[in-house]
């Protein structure tokens, strides 16, 4: 018999709800009844789409970790296969053609979080001693192994899990711009995020992807590439230290949640004195209790003023990671139809 990965696990998780090798977490909320609630949202069949340009932010300013894309041609006959003239090496053939590689950082621009991307440090054997592990119970270094080389690969829990599923279902989006603008940044907790979805009519149920405009990608954008540091203290994020947020996140149902801003939640805040935990709480609660998703650096502007136009809040939105195995992020370019 299989020893169970998990003895006991962290308080308010759905470790086990949907079975002991469950990987997809509170994706399994994403079933027909839900796409077809999105479906039901299509009035006009108008698209949106949800993706910066893979290429911005632009430099490091956002992230020092994470490069954008570069581009190589293949290399054919030992030569660039760009631009290639067939007849160079085939008389015959009046071909010319172009294939290309990329080194892609997976988060670097409009990007799905997996649920191997936070773990956590945690008793899940109850021995007494934490060890790190990731939702569900799956282990570092067993499921989300490195090996001698570098070579990595989360064996569970990977990016291919959310794109076998599919992500297709019903969106509701929050304008968080409208409310708190670009400057100075707000850090929006339960009470403002509450404040902000009444006054507008907006509700979550359970299984809708939550949608958070800041107003960040639109500022992206108009930095073309070259964002100063300025834009680390712009726009409102979540304030993912509060603790009723993170209770409304559980009690909310929501299937995943998206913004156009790095993190979704404040990232880079001093932590308190004699404070022990997790730098991003939010995360936490998110990827690693919960089993919800994250979506980061979308591009939200053009769908959320047709939304406040129209009156609406609610959109059929179509979002499916590349199905890259064994990858613990994905680029990603959603559409939203209205």
């Amino acid at each position: 018999m299989t020893k169970p990965r998990w003895q006991h696990r962290p308080d308010g998780s759905t470790w086990g709800d949907w079975g002991a090798d469950d990987q997809l977490g509170r994706l399994n909320l994403i079933g027909p009844e839900q796409v077809l609630k999105g479906v039901a949202e299509v009035k006009t069949g108008k698209t949106f789409c949800l993706s910066l340009p893979l290429d911005y932010p632009g430099g490091q300013v956002l992230s020092p970790v994470r490069h954008p894309p570069q581009l190589r041609p293949v290399i054919r006959n030992k030569a660039p296969y760009y631009n290639y003239v067939w007849r160079d090496f085939d008389p015959r053939l009046t071909d010319v053609a172009s294939d290309d590689a990329v080194l892609l950082y997976t988060q670097y621009s409009t990007q799905w979080d997996s649920l191997a991307h936070r773990g956590a440090l945690f008793d899940a054997d109850g021995d007494g001693v934490p060890e790190p592990v990731y939702y569900n119970g799956f282990r570092a270094g067993e499921h989300i192994v490195m090996d001698a080389d570098q070579g990595v690969a989360a064996h569970a829990l990977g990016i291919e899990q959310m794109a076998v599923h599919g992500v297709q279902g019903r969106g509701v989006l929050v304008d968080l711009h409208r409310h708190f603008g670009e400057t100075p940044r707000k850090e929006v907790g339960y009470a403002e995020l509450m404040r902000v979805m009444q006054i507008d009519g907006v509700t979550a149920e359970p299984g809708d992807i939550l949608c958070l405009w800041t107003g960040l990608d639109q500022a992206i954008m108009r930095m073309q590439g070259k964002p100063d540091p300025s834009i680390k203290q712009a726009c409102a994020v979540l304030d993912g230290r509060d603790n009723e947020l993170l209770q409304w996140i559980t009690d909310s149902g929501v299937a995943a949640i998206v913004a156009d801003n790095l993190a979704v939640e404040s990232v880079g805040k001093p932590l308190p004195e004699g404070y022990m935990g997790t730098s991003l709480p939010l995360h936490e609660h998110c990827l690693f209790k919960l089993g919800v998703h994250l979506g980061e650096l979308w591009y939200l502007a053009d769908l959320a003023e047709w939304l406040r136009t129209h009156g609406r809040s609610r959109f059929l939105l179509t979002a499916p990671p590349l199905r890259l195995p064994g990858a613990v992020g994905s680029p990603v370019t959603p559409i939203a139809t209205v």
